[in-house]
């Protein structure tokens, strides 16, 4: 017997049984009947095929790729349960949806802080996986004005976002492991088709909430604290919001709309500073000076190299990794004894320049400020990630040059690395060098379009760049 028609049966047995026993524990009479509805039927198969599919891949991993795999599988879980109990539940208010949805939301916010930090050997995996869970966001379509597209175009959307690291991993494995192959195309068929057809059957028009059920519960309003305690922590940003645009006159302003309302007020804008004595004033204060003496001046000088976020390195790890990171005001830095098996990995660097003589596999660009890396040849690609205002300079040849998330970014090619494939990503100020046709020409510089025009003819979008002119 088929082993998908096995599941179906023994998905429906289960349901069959939590209603024999008069409902079962934790299921009420409505929300059982919920769970044989035929859409919550379809979605079971849905996870049971797709999301099946991928934790079994994900298993055979291991590691980080079977937690962030896992956590997938957990939103899915509560995405489930958010269906079941709009059947019954009447459509809340906007500050009740955000509570509604908070079991979803909070298993997409920890999935969210597997990505942050250093970046693992399995980055694109996490990426992936995590990007890919704003698919689910299509629960909280309520109409055309509600901030997210409909929900058959929110799911291709979304995995749009997640398919760029996707296909980092079906590049970076394609020839070494067909288990993570298989994880990632496992992944994109979650989404298409599975999320994206299931969508299109049952909501397309987004959920459809119960006109006689229960009302949902919002959450209580806290007790004003009887002291002025500090300020708590801002939470983690939430995949949900729950403002409208229509009522953002009515919350309390922030930031300098809040100044200059103050300002119109008509209050005195100084009625609430203090008096600053003659006493108080550093001309006349004793413990300060202006002169700084030479053992501090020496600690300023000899202090730039190193950063908050650790002591600097440039070291070869497990004879596999050269890892560059905390760099700070140092322009000679050198990397000579290296080979085509290994990897330089450059993270948190400022104000440096990078040589790196030699053929590597694979060169990361991540996190890093005003930073110069020169090198001759790479085998697989040249990463710039998160970073701002770098300039990378290839020498020799490499066969892809991916930039994301950057602002400001000069790439010089040799005539070696012409067809070099330069991929983009959510980045700005990309600029291409390229050397002239003699050996005195001048270099061409070519900007890369960050701005796109997408126009529908013949049944599909076309899209073109947008190029500015001065004429």
């Amino acid at each position: 017997m088929d082993e998908k028609l096995i599941q179906r049966l023994e998905s429906a047995v289960s349901r069959l049984e939590a209603l024999s026993v008069g409902g079962g524990a934790s299921l009420g009479d409505g929300e059982a009947a919920a769970a044989l509805d035929p859409s919550i039927i379809a979605f079971d198969d849905l996870r049971s095929q797709f999301v099946g599919r991928v934790c079994t891949a994900a298993e055979k991993i291991g590691g980080q790729v079977l937690d962030v795999t896992k956590i997938v599988e957990e939103a899915f879980e509560a995405q489930r349960e958010l269906l079941i109990k709009i059947k019954e539940t009447q459509k809340p208010s906007m500050s009740g949806l955000a509570e509604f949805l908070k079991p979803l939301n909070d298993v997409i916010v920890k999935g969210t802080k597997m990505t942050e930090g250093r970046r693992s050997d399995f980055f694109n995996h996490l990426k992936a996986a995590v990007d890919s869970l704003t698919a689910l966001a299509w629960i909280v379509y309520t109409g055309k004005d509600c901030g997210i597209s409909m929900p058959i175009a929110h799911v291709e959307e979304s995995w749009q976002m997640a398919e760029f690291y996707n296909n980092k991993v079906l590049v970076e494995f394609r020839n070494k492991d067909p288990n993570h192959v298989e994880w990632a195309k496992a992944l994109k068929e979650i989404y298409l088709p599975g999320l994206r057809d299931y969508v299109k059957s049952h909501y397309p028009l987004g959920p459809v909430w119960s006109a006689t059920g229960k009302v949902a519960v919002s959450a209580p309003p806290k007790a004003p604290a009887p002291s002025r305690p500090m300020p708590p922590p801002p939470p983690p940003a939430s995949l949900f919001s729950s403002e409208s645009p229509q009522a953002s006159s009515s919350r309390p302003k922030k930031g300098m709309s809040a100044v200059f309302d103050e300002i119109n007020s008509g209050k005195p804008v100084t009625g609430g500073l203090r008096k600053v004595t003659d006493d108080m004033k550093t001309k006349n204060r004793a413990d300060r000076t202006g002169v700084i003496s030479a053992g501090e001046k020496e600690r300023r000088i000899s202090s730039p190299s190193f950063s908050k976020a650790g002591p600097p390195k440039l070291e070869l790890q497990m004879g596999r990794k050269w890892v560059v990171e905390n760099q700070i005001g140092r322009k000679n830095l050198v990397i000579d004894d290296c080979d085509a098996k290994q990897s330089v990995y450059i993270f948190g660097c400022k104000d440096s320049v990078l040589q790196i003589q030699g053929k590597v596999n694979n060169i990361t660009i991540d996190k890093c400020t005003k930073m110069g890396v020169v090198f001759s040849d790479v085998v697989a690609a040249c990463e710039v990630v998160n970073c701002n205002g770098v300039e990378v300079q290839c020498q020799g040849s490499a066969p892809t040059i991916s930039v994301d998330n950057t602002t400001g970014c000069q790439l010089y090619l040799s005539k070696d690395s012409l067809e070099t494939s330069i991929t983009t990503a959510k980045s700005s100020e990309i600029n291409v060098l390229v050397p002239g046709a003699g050996a005195d020409s001048d270099w061409g510089e070519h900007a890369l379009p960050q701005q796109f025009s997408h126009v529908y003819k013949n049944g599909q979008f076309v899209t073109t760049p947008v190029s500015h002119s001065g004429g």
